[in-house]
């Protein structure tokens, strides 16, 4: 008889160690993220606005330079070691972080606030891509449906007890050992990586079930070229799809950031203020994420399939920015970045998340490095450069709205173009796809 905690989850006995440290995995890398994210935004605000537009154009070069170097480490180091040289290398230079802050405080400005802000940049997309490719990498198409919007719990507790740790700690031991803290859980997380990686079968014959992910030799390399993750993109429609799928949620994401900025700006002029009022719309939203994914995320994704699940932020944001325009205030704004950011941690990111678990490893690490890195911070720049000519041209909220609302439908169009991908690429690849009790079925809902 199957425990309840079993039943609720759908989640068998052997499965429930390795799901729950990812579960773990997933809240030690938000929580090390969540604990800087409040600072960073109001360092960054320091040179203005405009100083932020191009602080994404500068994160975008970084990311697209530091991509070959990460291809590179996938293609030479096996696995655990790839993923463990980029987690000490950002714990290292937290540490750098820290040293500058504390033996030379003197040199604390706009300047290094908005270096702090590029690098917090680069640090968020790259921990978080790391982790999410393993997770493709270490469970199958059937766990990842089952499995990642559970999994994903773990980021919001992490997103929800960082900035609670950091306002705990900021006072006692100072704002520069934050650095530390973050660093400290972000050798945890490598730890649970470790661990994790270690329950995968290592040989066939290991597979207790054959939805059980495939077995994977962790000395084997993955090889092929640094240069890879390029090209990959380019050469596979369905990759090109998930990428421009990528390009639309940053550039929605970047019209409500710019938009708060704003707001927030216009409201406060304290850049401890400012750190207030960011951190309270970071709980709000966190907590709103929470909510969703107790509530309905577990099923949601089975119940509608990967289509109708990655179609819902689209139309979370054209609703969204049709209320912000006709209302136009700073609580209408929160609702809306509450709303978005929930469907999109909560549904989004783990259906998203799926879309890889039907490609080749290679894709996963390499093509998806680059998709989550780049190619998101490409969409930052062009979200952010559009919603400062429309900002120039002295066009407010309707004009962003005018926008946004037909993106939105395209990105919809897009969502279930991928979902029925996605279903082929699966079926492709497994004629006969298991069932969640075992049974077999040839459909996939």
């Amino acid at each position: 008889m199957r425990h309840p905690f079993q039943k609720a989850f759908n989640i068998r006995r052997h499965e429930i160690v390795p799901v729950f440290l990812a579960v773990f995995y997933f809240f030690c890398v938000l929580t090390a993220l969540m604990v800087l994210r409040p600072a960073r935004e109001a360092l960054g605000m320091q040179g203005g606005i405009d100083a932020v537009r191009w602080l994404f154009v500068g994160t975008a070069v970084i990311t697209l330079a530091v991509n070959p170097i990460f291809g590179w480490l996938v293609s030479h180091l096996p696995r655990r070691l790839f993923i463990t040289a980029t987690y000490l290398f950002f714990s290292f230079t937290l540490l750098v972080f820290y040293s500058l802050m504390t033996l030379t405080p003197e040199v604390i400005g706009v300047t290094t606030g908005q270096v702090f802000y590029v690098w917090f940049s680069v640090f968020n997309l790259f921990v978080t891509m790391v982790f999410w490719a393993l997770m493709a990498d270490r469970f199958s198409f059937d766990q990842g449906k089952r499995f990642f919007g559970l999994i994903a719990v773990g980021g919001t507790l992490g997103a929800i007890f960082g900035p609670w740790l950091a306002g705990r700690l900021a006072e006692p031991i100072g704002t520069p050992a934050l650095l530390l803290v973050s660093a400290g859980f972000l050798v945890l997380a490598l730890i649970a990586a470790w661990v994790l990686t270690g329950l995968q079968p290592h040989n066939p014959a290991e597979r207790k079930d054959p939805e059980d992910p495939p077995a994977v030799d962790e000395h084997e390399r993955i090889g092929g070229s640094a240069w890879e993750g390029f090209r990959a993109v380019f050469k596979s429609r369905y990759l090109m799809g998930i990428a421009a799928y990528v390009v639309i949620l940053a550039i929605m994401a970047t019209f409500i950031y710019f938009t708060r900025l704003h707001m927030v700006a216009a409201m406060e002029d304290s850049t401890d203020l400012r750190t207030t009022l960011f951190a309270r719309i970071d709980l709000i939203t966190q907590v709103a994420t929470l909510v969703m994914q107790a509530l309905v995320a577990g099923h949601l994704m089975k119940r509608l399939g990967v289509s109708l699940t990655l179609a819902l932020l689209p139309l979370t944001a054209a609703l969204g920015f049709i209320g912000l325009a006709i209302v136009g205030s700073f609580a209408a704004l929160v609702v809306l970045e509450a709303s978005f950011r929930a469907v999109q941690r909560a549904l989004m990111r783990p259906a998203r998340e799926t879309l890889f678990t039907v490609t080749t490893r290679e894709e996963k690490y390499k093509a998806k490095a680059f998709i989550d890195t780049f190619v998101y911070r490409a969409g930052d720049v062009v979200g952010a450069q559009t919603e400062g000519l429309l900002a120039r041209l002295g066009m407010g909220l309707a004009a962003i709205a005018t926008v946004a609302v037909p993106l939105a439908l395209v990105w919809a169009g897009l969502a279930l173009w991928l979902g029925k991908s996605q279903r082929q690429k699966a079926i492709a690849a497994s004629p006969m796809i298991q069932g969640t009790r075992g049974e077999p079925r040839h459909d996939i809902p």
